[in-house]
C-alpha cells in the first residue's frame, strides 16, 4: 500500500521540476510550503490531462477517492490506494481508470516493516533525490450539502521491486518521465505501465518512529537514523 508521502519541494519547485505542466486557476491560494508527512484526507497538487497542455495541468485534489455517483456528504469508504490487478474491473475505480488518470508529484513516500509485532518506518525516494510522479486516478463530484465541486484521487499500487520487497509486499506505481504523457492520454488501459519501478533507481533508509504520528511535520522526519526499537502504530 501507500498511505503516507512526503513533498519537501515547494510548489514553485514542483513547477520548475515539471516545467511543461500548466497551472490551473484553482491553485491561486495554494500554500507553497512542504508536506514532510503527508497523509490521506489532505489536499495535494496533482497533474491531470488537458486538451490545451501537452504535459497536463496542475489542479488541487483531496487524497481518498470518492466517485461522483456516491451521494453521501462524508462517505465512509474513501480509498487511498487502488490495486493495479483489479483497477479496471472494480466498480469504485474502473471509470476513473479509463478516463481520469493523473500524476501525483512527490519527493518520496514512507512504508513500514513489520518487526516483532510492531512496525518500523522507512523512507523511500529516487536515488538522485529528484521529485517524481506516482500513478493515480481522480474523480470530480459535487458535495451534496453545499454543491461545491470536490476533486479526489487515489494512488495505484503494484507488487514490489526487490528493494521494497525487503520491507513490504506492495508499492505505489512509480512512472518513468517518458511515460507521463501516456498515462494521462485517452488510451483506455495502459496496463503495462503498472509494474514495479527499478530498484537500482531508488533508495531507502530508516527514519524515526515520530513519523507514525501525522501531526509531526518537521523536516528532520526525513533524516536517516540507526534502526530504533519499533513502536506499535
Amino acid at each position: 500500500m501507500c498511505g503516507r508521502v512526503f513533498v519537501k519541494s515547494s510548489f514553485a519547485e514542483l513547477l520548475a521540476a515539471f516545467s511543461g505542466v500548466r497551472r490551473d486557476d484553482d491553485l491561486a491560494g495554494l500554500d507553497s510550503g512542504p508536506r514532510f508527512n503527508g497523509a490521506p484526507s489532505l489536499t495535494y497538487p496533482i497533474i491531470v490531462a488537458d486538451a490545451d497542455a501537452i504535459h497536463g495541468r496542475y489542479t488541487l485534489a483531496r487524497w481518498g477517492l470518492v466517485p461522483s455517483w456516491i451521494k453521501e456528504a462524508k462517505p465512509k469508504l474513501q480509498p487511498a490506494n487502488a490495486r493495479c490487478e483489479t483497477i479496471k474491473t472494480n466498480g469504485m475505480f474502473r471509470g476513473a481508470y479509463r478516463t481520469r488518470r493523473c500524476l501525483v508529484p512527490v519527493d518520496g513516500y514512507f512504508e513500514w516493516k513489520a518487526i516483532k509485532g510492531a512496525k518500523r518506518p522507512y523512507s523511500l525516494a529516487m536515488a538522485d533525490g529528484k521529485p517524481f510522479c506516482l500513478a493515480g486516478i481522480w474523480e470530480p463530484r459535487r458535495i451534496p450539502e453545499t454543491g461545491v465541486e470536490q476533486k479526489t484521487f487515489t494512488i495505484v499500487t503494484c507488487t514490489p521491486n526487490d528493494l521494497v520487497a525487503t520491507i513490504h509486499d506492495r508499492m505505489p506505481v512509480i512512472l518513468h518521465a517518458e511515460d507521463y504523457a501516456r498515462w494521462l492520454s485517452e488510451e483506455p488501459d495502459p496496463a503495462d505501465l503498472m509494474g514495479p519501478f527499478p530498484s537500482a533507481l531508488m533508495k531507502i533508509w530508516p527514519v524515526s518512529t515520530r513519523v507514525n504520528n501525522v501531526r509531526n511535520q518537521a523536516a528532520d522526519l526525513l533524516d536517516p537514523i540507526e534502526p530504533e526499537e519499533p513502536r506499535l502504530l
